[in-house]
């Protein structure tokens, strides 16, 4: 494979600041308003199916242009796991919906994407390659939308029956099959910063045996990890041009290849209370990154300011 191209851009909207503040403080309403019903919580990916420690490994044969950040030199780092469904409420497994991966590396060094001396560095993955929406305003106004009663809704589209279509969409997505955490694959589905590269994240999923439908994720990966370890390779797709990988929109599917960067393995473990407590508190944050890793386009600028504000509201840490 040629060498990845450095020419990627952001293109920052001048009334982006604004936009992002006045979506940010949507999403602590809409958070406020769950957390009268089910308590203390995120805005999104409320529910934590587990909670898991791993381990990253990265190995020494990479080539010279995927030697970057996290991925320099060869090492490994302990890594806390949290496995949620995207909802902002606490709904049963079956359910539909996004389900997220969400990775807070351990143990790192060096200059922080938010200033300062990076902690951790934090992927926030989904089980779909791409957002279902363009623009961060887009996704506020669907997710806003689907989190109404149904009076409200249906008040909302004749309002605006523009509104329908993304909404199907969304549904549509919704209903993909999904055959449990063990087995499915998980993506950044924006850009991160590579070095002088972009490029979105992949974590492919080596285990065998499907269990589509399940009723309970969190027994599904636990029954799996009372005899054997779960692998998953850590992978990049880097920014080619901006026609086949756009930076700013999050909703296209990037054309390009993927290369494996690490290994993710989740050892024998069975759950653990305290543990779960903690991850549940923690914050897990696509900007808890370092300085070479920081987060890309538009969604991931409007990404910044929601969960800093989402975070100060349920006093995460």
């Amino acid at each position: 494979m040629s060498v990845p191209s450095t020419g990627w851009r952001e293109v920052v909207g001048v009334d982006e600041e604004e936009r992002h503040r006045r979506q940010a403080e949507l999403f602590v309403a809409l958070q406020a308003r769950k957390s009268a019903r089910y308590g203390d919580g995120r805005a999104l990916h409320r529910k934590q199916v587990a909670a898991l420690r791993a381990t990253l490994t990265v190995p020494g044969d990479l080539p010279e242009y995927a030697r970057q950040g996290l991925f320099r030199v060869p090492e490994k780092y302990d890594v806390w796991v949290r496995l949620s469904n995207g909802g902002f409420n606490r709904a049963a497994d079956v359910v539909p919906d996004i389900r997220g991966f969400s990775l807070k590396v351990l143990g790192v060094s060096g200059p922080s994407a938010l200033g300062g001396e990076a902690v951790s560095q934090d992927f926030a993955l989904i089980n779909h390659e791409r957002f279902s929406s363009a623009t961060s305003e887009e996704f506020s106004t669907i997710v806003a939308t689907a989190s109404q009663t149904k009076g409200q809704l249906l008040g909302s589209l004749i309002r605006k029956p523009s509104l329908l279509p993304r909404l199907k969409a969304v549904a549509t997505a919704l209903k993909e099959p999904f055959s449990g955490f063990a087995t499915q694959d998980f993506f950044s589905a924006a850009p991160i910063a590579f070095g002088p590269y972009a490029v979105r994240v992949r974590l492919r999923a080596l285990a065998g045996y499907p269990n589509p439908g399940a009723d309970d994720w969190a027994a599904d990966v636990y029954d799996r990890l009372a005899s054997d370890p779960l692998d998953y390779d850590v992978q990049v797709q880097f920014f080619v041009d901006e026609q086949r990988t756009p930076i700013e929109d999050a909703s296209v599917t990037w054309d390009a290849p993927y290369e494996t960067v690490g290994r993710l393995t989740i050892g024998r473990h069975k759950p653990d209370q305290a543990f779960a407590e903690e991850v549940e508190a923690a914050v897990f944050d696509p900007w808890n990154a370092k300085a070479e890793h920081r987060p890309l386009g538009e969604v991931m600028r409007a990404r910044k300011v929601a969960y800093f504000a989402s975070q100060q509201h349920r006093n995460a840490t």
